[in-house]
């Protein structure tokens, strides 16, 4: 247990380094100086930085489903679920430094590839889903074409971290990212939709502010 709980401590010291610095520029020496330890320590649990990144991203991912897993059950209809994602995604870009995909895919293929697996699988079926629940409810317009804004989802989040389309010293990435998702919302809803969307927001913002 004590193995695994060091670890895991390993785990959240690197992520709080690259979350904030990036994953290139920071080397095994960082993150054995910001936990206080030994390289050789660190060299106990993982065999190389590579490693590193790849638990890292196997952890923060697994995260993100959980939590939006439990946003998703825990939602009486798709739009209050709409709601509760776009408060996740805001709160798991908050401490995401941008450059961390960037950093992975030309860097750090294997984790590069648990993204695009958590990707491809995960947000592609949980987007398919609302956007069918929302259709079946007429809270999501029944013209819509799903398949296009399945895609056009996956690759909208995806570009919020490309410092070309959003430049890091000119945009804030939750911002972005949140900004993205309520349009993407609002392209989608009915009238009696977006009087919800509406509701729910206001709803949320004021316990949020009240807690």
């Amino acid at each position: 247990m004590e193995e695994q709980d060091n670890k895991e401590k390993l785990l959240k010291g690197a992520e709080e380094l690259f979350m904030r610095f990036g994953v290139r520029s920071i080397t095994m020496d960082d993150i054995a100086r910001h936990l206080g330890i030994s390289k050789k320590t660190i060299y106990q649990h993982f065999a190389d930085k590579d490693d590193v990144v790849v638990s890292v991203a196997k952890s923060r991912l697994e995260k993100q489903r959980q939590q939006f897993e439990k946003a998703t059950a825990e939602s009486k209809n798709s739009v209050e679920e709409m709601v509760k994602l776009s408060y996740c995604i805001k709160e798991n870009m908050r401490d995401t430094n941008p450059s961390v995909l960037f950093d992975m895919q030309k860097y750090h293929q294997r984790a590069w590839n648990v993204w695009l697996e958590f990707k491809h699988k995960f947000i592609r079926q949980s987007v398919m889903q609302s956007l069918k629940r929302g259709m079946e409810e007429g809270y999501f317009r029944s013209d819509i074409n799903t398949d296009i804004l399945v895609i056009m989802r996956l690759e909208v989040v995806q570009m919020a971290f490309d410092n070309m389309v959003f430049p890091r010293d000119q945009f804030n990435l939750a911002e972005v990212q949140t900004h993205l998702f309520d349009h993407f919302v609002h392209g989608i809803l009915t009238d009696k939709g977006k009087k919800l969307y509406q509701k729910y927001k206001e709803t949320n913002a004021v316990e949020l502010s009240n807690p």
